[in-house]
């Protein structure tokens, strides 16, 4: 097949502009140095690498959670400043409120906003329904599965109508059937809201499965090593040949920076 690209092209209506982020922290490590990336509109792009490549730092920085040393984010042609309710976040421990229902968990971001009650309810309910929990509106985090409390933890994201989604990892805890279910929920899902998704994750299959766009990930310090455009159509099958290559020269990229980190 071609040589995958490595140089990072500008998106033709970029919605998040990174531009020379560099972090080290208090005791002198330098996690990312100098990431410039642009992405597109209502694109779907994974940020994929080894542990200690800076994926969950450059996500914290476009949440507004973590501030680079160097460099700026933007969204929407404005800097990052803070945390703000237009980029919603997808944890890997759920993050539910365990005294809350799963319709108060999702009404929570609404309610927040001071959206009228009648307002809430419809939106946690469709929400709810969209990740197939219709009929599971009243029972508590601890009644619920690990799966279920993802798919609450998503329609939650959701119904603070974000134009950004950023999700950390959100099936990395789950097992491998479940993790496969909510990968096609999650596609389902993002095909009907056209949001920005940013999504970190160890897992190629994963990347390749949901992402029109995968962003290899460099370590020691994080850098970008590779943008991939994922041109597969959907649905798309793991087991196809074009699949099967694209999988198998993105795990050479990754397996290079591993060896970089003297793991086995």
């Amino acid at each position: 097949m071609n040589e995958l690209p490595r140089n990072v092209t500008a998106a033709a209506r970029s919605k998040i502009r990174i531009e020379g982020v560099s972090m080290t922290f208090d005791n002198g490590v330098t996690a990312l140095s100098k990431v410039s990336l642009a992405l597109a509109e209502n694109s779907f792009t994974c940020l994929l690498g080894p542990s200690g490549c800076g994926k969950s730092t450059l996500l914290g920085m476009i949440a507004g959670f973590v501030q680079p040393t160097a460099g700026r984010v933007l969204v929407d042609g404005v800097p990052v400043a803070g945390a703000s309710a237009d980029r919603g976040v997808v944890f890997q421990e759920y993050a539910l409120f365990p005294w809350r229902t799963a319709l108060g968990n999702v009404e929570f971001g609404p309610l927040m906003r001071r959206r009228p009650r009648a307002e809430r309810r419809r939106l946690a309910l469709d929400y709810l329904a969209l990740v197939g929990l219709a009929g599971h509106e009243s029972k508590y985090p601890s009644e619920l599965s690990g799966g279920m409390k993802q798919r609450v933890a998503i329609a939650r994201a959701f119904a603070n109508n974000p134009s950004v989604l950023l999700m950390d990892e959100p099936f990395g805890a789950l097992d491998a059937q479940t993790r496969e279910i909510l990968q096609e929920e999650m596609l389902r899902i993002w095909q009907r809201e056209r949001k920005t998704v940013v999504f970190v994750t160890h897992s190629i299959s994963e990347s390749l499965f949901l992402a029109d766009r995968v962003v290899v990930m460099a370590t020691k310090p994080g850098t970008i090593k590779a943008v991939i455009d994922v041109d597969l159509p959907h649905p798309r099958e793991r087991t196809e040949p074009s699949f099967i290559a694209l999988e198998r020269s993105i795990k050479h990229l990754v397996r290079e920076e591993v060896d970089k980190l003297g793991v086995t």
